[in-house]
């Protein structure tokens, strides 16, 4: 059974090497094409802003997003299955909205898969709205999947 946190005891840290081994088990126990841990690495090492979000030691979720010009795109947006629906994701949307505020950005751009309808809400209840699809985005057991694309005005 899992823990069910507030919000107070929940805390952003930095992705860092240290979690790296955490962080893939997680993306793997999520997804069916999960991110490598050599993306992870990239990502650390091209200096993508990686958060992770834990309570009591505990891995909530995580985010890597890349800083443009004048924009942030999210790359990768993770709530541990034993946290969904407790509104973890919708407090990482809030905390990458607050950053890149603070970076200049203009928008938040980021891909869904067409199939993720709950996530597609998530992003629409929090302000994003579609703006153009991507054919053959995803990998998807042999074939392809299209991703919708999203933005968000900040």
């Amino acid at each position: 059974m899992s823990a069910v946190f507030k919000a107070a005891e929940a805390q952003f840290e930095p992705m860092t090497d240290a979690r790296l081994d955490e962080v893939v088990h997680l993306e793997r126990r999520v997804y069916q094409h999960p991110w490598t841990h050599r993306n992870f690495t990239d990502s650390l090492r091209s200096g993508y802003q990686a958060q992770v979000l834990v309570a009591d030691g505990q891995l909530l979720g995580y985010f890597v997003a890349m800083k443009g010009v004048d924009e942030v795109h999210l790359l990768n947006i993770t709530v541990a299955p034993d946290y969904q629906g407790q509104g973890w994701g919708r407090l990482m949307l809030d905390a990458l909205a607050l950053w890149s505020r603070a970076q200049q950005a203009q928008w938040l751009w980021l891909e869904v898969r067409a199939s993720n309808a709950r996530a597609q809400r998530i992003y629409q209840q929090h302000g994003y709205r579609r703006v153009g699809e991507r054919k053959s985005y995803y990998p998807a057991g042999g074939r392809r999947e299209d991703a919708v694309v999203m933005s968000l005005k900040l």
